[in-house]
């Protein structure tokens, strides 16, 4: 069991730095949203943090 744990944990934070190295801060932001709304339930916070995320992929020039 912990080594399921400390997998999830590695593979977590892996993508969480290639969000951040793609999409910079405003990508973090937006990934911890939505996280953090599915782990509380809540439809806003989730919300918002969908939003962000399908901006910065969205956006022209990239």
């Amino acid at each position: 069991m912990p080594l399921l744990a400390l997998v999830l944990a590695t593979f977590a934070l892996g993508f969480e730095q290639l969000i951040e190295w793609q999409f910079g801060a405003m990508g973090v932001v937006g990934l911890a949203m939505l996280t953090i709304g599915v782990k509380a339930r809540n439809t806003t916070c989730t919300s918002i943090g969908a939003v962000i995320l399908v901006l910065l992929l969205a956006q022209p020039g990239q």
